[in-house]
């Protein structure tokens, strides 16, 4: 921890703030004061800003460089005093019974970072394995291709079924080109009898150019492997035995087209476009079809799941009709063809000698049972993956089918990549920690290749917004001594835990880009709602933020020319007309009517207790709780009100928040804009996205219970299901393990606005 002479005392007029005795939840707020140049020095009076980092407790700085003449920087930061009445010493006034020091007994409202030393010692040479001795391992080398033992074990593997262990940074790219390598070269295979299958077309395209780095393998070789992804590989399959059928201009390729067709079948069931979940939908209509179930056999344990079901037979229903197909569709179609036509079966069969599969642990039930078949003539099936890097579950993905390999391929054999070449030695023992507590994994440990003496640090900001300051402080901090942006990350669980650092950054002149499905916080269907309430408040004629909180209201849209109508006729505002509202339900129209006089109301409050107004006096609960969770068990509407109310509480008043929210709206438009063509920039993204990638640097935000583990993994827990909490812990194990050189885990003290507990995963550094 960094230790130097710090400034604890500023003035904001008259009045001190003494950082050692303030309330730890004024900190954020005084941090914004400084920004805005209202906090100056009890000594110079000059401009003092409150510094939030993460390796050194908080303090205040003069914001003026040259200002490096105050007595109280210049004094020994030893000085203590302390005084039964009012005096000033060199100048500085100080209040009664004060008492200013570095060795104060007093117990401290910050608590400071901690690094995680709970790790083993570092020893390179933790397992010496004889050399193995291969003509192709030597040409290898001397064209500067090395592999490690067990990568060589793996490469060279003779005929068979092999299950290729490959921990996070183990070099599993190496492993498959040099495994196709070794298959052309040394074993004289024919091109066009290996397929590679890959997980994204551009993973098969970086294996494809590696591939050219190897010796004796030409351009024609490489283009006569049949690689790519399952959806490519096998629609093309489809496409060259029924032409007609899978053109590629009958392909559904756009979600607002599905979206659309769920939307006209969703009007059978009255069910409003603006409140329930399409996309929600069409994931879980994806995930049913992956794992091949056809809408007769879903049994929807749920009302969401009863809709999407009916959902989902329409769906096939139009397809069928229209004779149009999807993505999922590609599998399922291709797999159908192959168990009606075992003829066509047999001579892909004998097409394929050998098959590479990546990223193993991801492949869903129909994935899984097309290489079953395909493969089950020769039995050359070459997988690479990792159980404790599960995290697609919501995807159909499952882990279950590596860890059982060896029972559909009785005589495979498995080799453990071990060696990660990527991070430290107290990251990767770190993540080893985290990860050995999963009781449904094969048992496996990395270790590491070098070692620094950066340690991973646990920090604890008071909440998402002192969260979002510290980190934002850090890396300018980091980048003003000559790191570069690319090399940071910031990774979260879910999109929504990124609005206050998406904030913090926009209002820096750091240069960030961040994944282009992260819609903005203030556009999110609650969110909206909420602050439609609000901006009604100024201005009762804003008809998009009437239309905004039709759902909380339960009316449909229809009703909004109706209103407009009306408040023509009658010289009204908007809102106004809901006290003409007729729906024939008396309950509705009582709460209708209540509307008015609340909305009026919010005007001379707090974002934050109009938002609290709105909730208590117009039963907005109801609404939520009414909405439930719409599909999507990780985004609930309730974490979305707490959270606004997080975002509410810096500001007094309602214009300035609603401004706010707008100007963010529109930078999050920007930005993704932005990131489509700048490659440079610190990175914002969620955990899933990150997977794959690597950076020097890595903070990992909300590492608390709800958060990460979700809630949705604890609710299930106290169900008795432990498998998404265990996925919840490999998430957490794939961020630890993105980090090269230095690792940053935060815990807030408070999460949405209550009281937060440090993520059970995290107990072993506590």
């Amino acid at each position: 921890m960094k230790t130097f002479m710090t400034l604890k005392i500023a003035m904001k007029g008259d009045q001190f703030i003494d950082l050692e005795t303030i309330d730890r939840a004024s900190y954020q707020r005084i941090y914004e004061e400084g920004k805005k140049g209202q906090l100056m020095c009890p000594v110079c009076h000059e401009p003092v800003r409150l510094i939030l980092g993460i390796e050194y407790d908080p303090y205040f700085k003069h914001t003026l460089k040259k200002n490096n003449h105050c007595q109280f920087e210049m004094a020994s930061s030893e000085i203590a005093v302390s005084i039964e009445t009012e005096k000033q010493i060199n100048g500085f006034r100080l209040p009664k019974a004060r008492t200013i020091s570095e060795t104060n007994p007093k117990q401290k409202s910050f608590k400071s970072a901690k690094q995680i030393k709970q790790v083993p010692v570092f020893n390179q040479h933790h397992k010496e394995k004889p050399i193995v001795r291969s003509p192709f391992i030597e040409t290898l080398q001397q064209h500067h291709i090395y592999l490690d033992h067990n990568q060589i074990e793996a490469v060279i593997h003779p005929n068979g079924a092999l299950l290729v262990l490959s921990g996070a940074g183990s070099g599993k790219t190496r492993v498959l080109t040099s495994r196709t390598a070794f298959l052309l070269s040394q074993l004289g295979v024919e091109a066009n009898r290996i397929m590679l299958v890959t997980f994204t077309a551009k993973a098969a395209k970086e294996m494809n150019e590696r591939l050219l780095n190897y010796p004796s393998i030409n351009k024609t070789q490489i283009r006569g492997i049949v690689s790519g992804t399952f959806h490519s590989l096998f629609y093309r399959i489809l496409n060259h035995h029924q032409p007609q059928k899978w053109n590629g201009q009958k392909l559904l390729n756009k979600e607002w087209q599905r979206r659309q067709i769920l939307k006209e079948a969703g009007k059978q069931l009255d069910l409003d476009e603006k409140e329930f979940a399409y996309d929600a939908a069409l994931q879980q209509i994806g995930l049913w079809k992956n794992s091949l179930l056809s809408p007769n056999q879903i049994v929807p344990t749920t009302a969401w799941e009863e809709k999407s079901a009916f959902l989902f037979k329409k769906y096939e229903e139009f397809k069928q009709q229209q004779e149009l197909f999807d993505f999922d569709d590609m599998l399922v179609g291709c797999y159908e063809l192959f168990l009606h036509d075992e003829k066509l079966l047999h001579l892909y069969q004998n097409r394929f000698d050998y098959f590479l599969i990546d990223e193993f642990q991801d492949v869903n039930k129909v994935q899984y049972e097309l290489i079953k078949l395909l493969s089950n003539k020769h039995k050359n099936v070459f997988v690479v993956g990792d159980d404790d890097q599960a995290i697609y579950a919501f995807r159909g993905s499952n882990p279950q089918y590596l860890r059982e390999f060896e029972k559909d391929f009785p005589h495979a054999e498995v080799v453990q990549l071990n060696e990660n070449y990527r991070s430290s030695h107290d990251i990767v023992s770190v993540a080893n920690l985290i990860i050995s507590e999963n009781k449904h994994r094969r048992p496996k440990k990395m270790y590491a290749q070098y070692t620094k003496d950066k340690k991973p640090t646990l920090f604890f900001p008071y909440d998402e917004e002192e969260e979002a300051t510290m980190i934002v402080t850090d890396i300018s901090e980091k980048i003003e001594q000559g790191a570069d942006p690319n090399d940071f990350a910031i990774l979260f669980r879910t999109n929504t835990s990124s609005r206050a650092i998406f904030e913090r950054l926009t209002n820096s002149s750091l240069p960030f880009i961040m994944d282009q499905d992260i819609e903005s916080f203030y556009e999110r269907f609650i969110v909206r709602c909420m602050l439609g309430f609000l901006a009604l408040s100024l201005n009762e004629d804003d008809s998009t933020a009437m239309s905004d909180i039709f759902p909380a209201l339960f009316l449909k849209q229809s009703m909004l020319n109706d209103m407009k109508a009306d408040s023509i006729l009658n010289d009204c505002t908007l809102l106004q007309c809901l006290n003409h509202v007729k729906t024939n339900f008396a309950f509705q129209e009582k709460k209708l009517k209540k509307v008015l006089p609340v909305v009026r109301s919010l005007s001379s409050l707090s974002p934050l207790e109009a938002i609290n107004k709105v909730e208590k006096d117009l039963n907005f609960q109801e609404f939520l709780k009414k909405r439930g969770n719409e599909g999507n068990q990780f985004d609930k509407g309730s974490d979305d009100l707490r959270d606004l109310k997080v975002a509410a509480k810096n500001f007094t008043t309602i214009q300035e928040f609603l401004q706010h929210t707008n100007h963010m709206a529109a930078m999050n438009k920007e930005i993704k804009k932005q990131s489509k063509q700048r490659k440079d920039g610190i990175t914002l993204s969620t955990i899933h996205r990150s997977k794959g990638l690597e950076y020097k640097i890595v903070y990992i935000i909300g590492s608390v219970d709800g958060s990460l583990p979700h809630d949705f993994a604890l609710e299930s827990l106290r169900e008795g299901d432990l498998e998404p909490l265990e996925e919840e812990r490999r998430l957490l194990y794939v961020a630890v393990t993105r980090a090269k050189e230095a690792l940053y885990l935060s815990v807030p003290q408070h999460w949405r606005g209550k009281k937060a507990k440090p993520s059970r995963f995290l107990t072993k550094f506590r």
